[in-house]
This record gives structure tokens, C-alpha cells and sequence, in this order.
């Protein structure tokens, strides 16, 4: 079974004491050690999976593996990605900083975007990043006029909307043709026009679409690949230009329940060499380099949360609310997109599960639900309850609402955990705050 169809990290356990373990790490004694609620990896989890994409695609030679930095991104990570032989698909300035700050070899980074500023453009400029997905026109003028400004020519991708698809949530749809993302297909050829004759520093090395998140279809992989690859026979026949990359994006989707049953990464490199292979055969194409971009698949299933139960409240001839110590500011997912998720206690993870309760936040938003109508071992307070899967878009997506401080994050491994993350601190949560000087002057009188 492929990791991303897992509901719990590969090295889960449960110990003599009848406690959760992963990574050889008691989250009892993770949770008396750093606090909840916390954030935990299982590195080996990460390793695997990345194994999984290489070994998947490992008969087509022409494959590289850019991690969609904005499921989550840390020093840390960057180290183990660098390791496993991932490049970075990044999104801003401040993950393009974190790679380049942790060291990471910047000409295995992509950025994206569908409105990259220029402060960005400058500073990928600057790291001598190795590609660029442009969005737009705008975009095409602003980069190519850096460019030359710093006397480089540099790579890109143009991000075309293929017009498919796939069965997921409206809000992570971004393949289909009413999309904030990309060309429209009857854009391409003014762009690349502007290319050939104006923009002489933009180097066209093929086309990138993204089809959408959290997928559990294969066909639209296919098909995917199809579009583009016919746009690029259009392409070379019209232009006379022979584009040899292209990106797929990315969007896999992983097994947060026992309902969710998305495809192997086997399965969906089979779909996408085999598109390539027919595709290429009917148009006389030489096969392509492929870029893939898997973020939630790699990360998801390594994280839990934990945290600390607290209040409960029985609704007559209703529901049983329980109360944890976060909620929608460390996973805003459940509130945002209806997500759902699979949980245990985990001092109790050897008891039945035979008591149906709601798991609330605490957070001021009647919203502000984890999981809806799950069965748990009587929970009670100063449990630690253990929510899977939220390796992906938790801490990536978290905020400082109600002024809350954000968790910190640990790596386990072999029985070892490191803090990759700090927790926040009151004084890290005002440090950026300022009192104008009318103020604060009398707020010295008054007192």
C-alpha cells in the first residue's frame, strides 16, 4: 500500500503502557515535554513517500520532483527534500528565503504564482532560481524587463488552464477554464509572439497546468497530459518552437478517513508515462522532460497534531461537544473546506471506541469544529487526543487569531525528537506591534 493512502505515519505503534508512539516517540510524553497543541513529523514517513515518487518513476528518465512548498515549509524539511533529490516549487518570497536561507541548491526551485510582485521576481533574480511559471501578461513584461536589467535570460514555464475538471472541492479546482490561474489556450499564442519578438530574455522551455488538489481520479491525469502535449505539437507547427518540458503539477490525494481511497503513486505514474507514451506516438514527439509537483502526498500523512482535552458539554437529547486547547487557528482546514479527519486518544489507544462525540476548538467562531460525530474512548479532560494527516496546509495555513500563539513542531525519528519549529511566545506575538508616539505619550501621563 502507498503511504499516501495511510491514515497514520508508517512507524505508528501502541506501547506496553497502551500509549501512542510514532517515530519510537510517546505522544504522552511529546505532549509533557513541549506542550499542546503540537505538531509532529515522522521523517521516515517523509522519506517514503519521496522514495515512492522516485521509484514509480523510475522507467521514465526525464523525471523531476519539485515539492508544492506551500503544504509545508521549514529549514528542516528543505534539508530532508535535499537529501531525497526533490527540487522546490515555491510561491513567494518567503519560501523562496527559507530554501535559500537552509541552504538548498536554488536552481532546483521553481516559483509560481498568479501574481508574483516584484520584490519576488528580484529576489529569484537574485538566488539564480531555475524556473519561473509565468501566469500572465503582465508577468511576461515584468520579468522580462528585470531580466535584461540584470543582463540574464531565464527559463520558463507558461501556466495554461487545460480545461479540466477534477471532483474536488471548488475552492482547490484550479485546472478548469474559469480559474484565477494561467492562459487561457487562446492566449498562447499572443504570449509567445511577445516572446519571440519583444521578450528576448524569457527563455520558453514548456507549459505547465495544475489540475487541482486532493484527487482521487486517474483519468484526469491522462487527459492532462494529453492537452498539453497536443498544444505543444501546435505549438512547433505554428511557432516553430520545439518546447521539451513539461509540468503537471501536482495534487494527489491522500487518505484522511476511512471513506478517502485516492490511487497509489504507482498508479499515477503508470497513467502519466502511458499518456505520454500515446500522446507523443499520435503527435511525433520526443518524449518530454516531466516536472511534478506533490506537496500534500508528501507531508500529509507524516503529521498529527496533538492536543489536550478540556471542557465537554452534553446538549440535551443532542450532541457531546468536547473542547481541545486549538482548533481553527492551527487547522483552519475543517472550517474552511469542510475537511474530515480520523482521530485517537492516545493514552487510551488500546480502549473501545464506543462513546460518539463532536471534538470543538477553542476558538470564538461557532465554525470552529475539528471533527463532527466521531466515536472515542470516554474522553476526558487532560486526555491527549491525536488528530492524523494534518501534515498538510495545518501549520502552513495557521494563524494568531484570538491573539493565540502558534504551535511548535517536532521531528521524530528513532525513538528521537528535534524541534524543527519553535512554539510562539507572547513576546514573539507583539514583537512587531508599535505605539504611535501620540499614544504613547499619554499613556506615560496617565500613569
Amino acid at each position: 500500500m502507498s503511504v499516501n493512502q495511510e491514515i497514520k505515519p508508517i512507524t505508528t505503534e501502541i506501547n506496553e503502557k497502551g500509549h501512542l508512539c510514532i517515530g519510537g516517540c510517546d505522544l504522552v510524553e511529546l505532549a509533557e515535554k513541549y506542550d499542546t497543541p503540537l505538531y509532529i513529523y515522522d521523517e521516515d514517513t517523509i522519506r517514503s513517500m519521496c522514495q515512492e515518487y522516485k521509484k514509480a518513476f523510475a522507467k521514465y528518465e526525464k523525471s523531476n520532483f519539485m515539492f508544492a512548498s506551500k503544504a509545508f515549509m521549514t529549514k528542516a524539511l528543505c534539508a530532508i527534500l535535499k537529501e531525497e533529490g526533490f527540487g522546490l516549487d515555491t510561491v513567494s518570497g518567503g519560501e523562496m528565503y527559507t530554501a535559500y536561507s537552509a541552504g538548498f541548491d536554488m536552481s532546483h526551485v521553481l516559483l509560481n504564482g498568479n501574481n508574483k510582485s516584484i520584490d519576488e521576481l528580484e529576489m529569484a533574480l537574485d538566488y539564480n532560481i531555475g524556473r519561473y511559471s509565468v501566469d500572465n501578461f503582465l508577468e511576461l513584461a515584468l520579468l522580462d524587463n528585470l531580466a535584461k536589467s540584470k543582463n540574464k535570460i531565464v527559463d520558463i514555464f507558461l501556466r495554461i488552464t487545460p480545461g479540466i475538471e477534477c471532483h474536488t472541492h471548488e475552492y482547490i479546482q484550479t485546472g478548469h477554464l474559469d480559474s484565477k490561474f494561467g492562459f487561457d489556450l487562446t492566449q498562447l499564442d499572443e504570449a509567445i509572439d511577445l516572446i519571440k519578438e519583444q521578450y528576448t530574455n524569457l527563455n520558453l522551455v514548456g507549459l505547465h497546468a495544475h489540475i487541482g488538489s486532493q484527487i482521487f481520479e486517474t483519468q484526469v491525469y491522462y487527459d492532462e497530459v494529453g492537452v498539453i502535449l497536443k498544444e505543444i505539437r501546435r505549438i512547433k507547427e505554428v511557432h516553430n518552437i520545439d518546447l521539451k518540458e513539461i509540468n503537471l503539477g501536482g495534487g494527489l490525494g491522500i487518505t484522511y478517513t476511512e471513506a478517502d481511497v485516492p490511487p497509489s503513486v504507482e498508479t499515477i505514474a503508470d497513467v502519466i508515462i502511458r499518456s505520454i507514451e500515446v500522446h507523443c506516438k499520435e503527435y511525433n514527439l520526443e518524449y518530454p522532460a516531466i516536472y511534478l509537483e506533490p506537496g500534500r502526498s508528501i507531508v500529509g500523512t507524516s503529521g498529527v497534531t496533538i492536543y489536550t482535552i478540556g471542557s465537554s458539554k452534553q446538549v440535551p437529547k443532542g450532541r457531546r461537544y468536547v473542547a481541545v486547547d486549538g482548533g481553527m487557528a492551527d487547522n483552519p482546514r475543517p472550517s474552511m473546506y469542510q475537511a474530515k479527519y480520523t482521530a485517537v486518544i492516545a493514552n487510551k489507544a488500546n480502549e473501545e471506541s464506543n462513546e460518539e462525540v463532536t471534538i470543538a476548538g477553542r476558538y470564538c467562531e461557532s465554525g470552529d469544529i475539528l471533527i463532527r460525530d466521531i466515536k472515542l474512548p470516554h474522553p476526558e479532560e487532560g486526555d491527549i487526543l491525536c488528530v492524523f494527516n494534518t501534515g498538510a496546509y495545518g501549520y502552513s495555513m495557521s494563524s494568531n487569531y484570538n491573539r493565540t500563539l502558534r504551535p511548535a513542531a517536532v521531528l521524530v525519528k528513532n525513538a528521537q525528537s528535534d524541534i524543527i519549529i519553535k512554539r510562539e511566545t507572547y513576546e514573539d506575538l507583539v514583537s512587531d506591534d508599535e505605539i504611535p508616539q501620540r499614544l504613547s505619550s499619554k499613556i506615560m501621563i496617565e500613569n
